[in-house]
């Protein structure tokens, strides 16, 4: 990955930690260098979530949640994407939304 590529990551980092801040959840970017439950893309202490996030045009959802999977720990693995002058969505397995609705996750 280049340093584009990178700077874009970086940014959409910072773009997500403002778009859950900005909604009353408080977030912030993760260390971006372990790849672990301790070092998301981004903290949010406030949801039970992993969010590993791509700000990309084209995505690989299915590596993109094998790295969410992977990295999650015991939070729920959620992908993060926007692409340019999109909306913010987030996948998750749908075993996990139904965990979530019925409160055991």
């Amino acid at each position: 990955m280049g340093a584009r590529e990178r700077n874009k990551g970086a940014r959409g980092e910072r773009e997500l930690t403002a778009w859950l801040t900005g909604r009353g959840y408080p977030a912030r970017r993760g260390r971006q260098y372990s790849g672990n439950p301790e070092s998301p893309d981004v903290v949010c202490a406030d949801v039970p979530f992993h969010f590993e996030c791509k700000r990309t045009e084209r995505i690989r959802l299915y590596d993109a949640m094998a790295q969410a999977i992977t990295d999650a720990g015991d939070k729920v693995p959620v992908v993060a994407h926007r692409r340019n002058r999109g909306k913010w969505l987030a996948v998750l397995r749908l075993e996990d939304l139904i965990a979530l609705l019925e409160g055991s996750a």
